[in-house]
Formats: C-alpha cells, sequence, structure tokens
C-alpha cells in the first residue's frame, strides 16, 4: 500500500519499525473502528509505542475526528 518512503519517515519520527506498523496495520484492520473504545485503546498503544503522551483533549479530537469520517484521504502527505 505505501511505499519504503513512507515507511522510513514514519520510522525516523516514532523509531517504529516497518514490521511493527505492518502489525499493527493487521490488527486495526480487523478491528471495529468505528467503535470508541476500540479507537481509545488504539491511541493508547501507539501513545506508548512512540513514548509521546496524547492529552484527553488530543485523544477526544482524534477520536472525533474518526468517527465522523474527517481523516484525510492522503495520509501520506501528514509526514
Amino acid at each position: 500500500m505505501f511505499g519504503d518512503n513512507f515507511y522510513k519517515k514514519v520510522e525516523k519520527k516514532t523509531n517504529i519499525d516497518k514490521e511493527t506498523i505492518l502489525s499493527l496495520a493487521n490488527k486495526i484492520q480487523k478491528s471495529n473502528m468505528k467503535d470508541e473504545g476500540v479507537l481509545r485503546d488504539v491511541i493508547h498503544q501507539l501513545s506508548s509505542m512512540t513514548g509521546k503522551e496524547v492529552s484527553k483533549e488530543k485523544e477526544d479530537k482524534i477520536v472525533s475526528t474518526i468517527l465522523k469520517d474527517n481523516v484525510p484521504k492522503d495520509i501520506d502527505k501528514m509526514f
């Protein structure tokens, strides 16, 4: 789906390797991403993996954005 350049950019910013990214993506594909509890679990897992704290306000905004389908279609442009 994404080229190696994408994974290299993500790894550089997060210190998470391609295999971990793909494993998490597989888990997410099998989950109901319209379930608020699942979304919050994924956010917490990503926060833990990256060592970056996500405030309650930011978590709420992320969940709201996903539930309302306001996620950018070209995620590669975010990096």
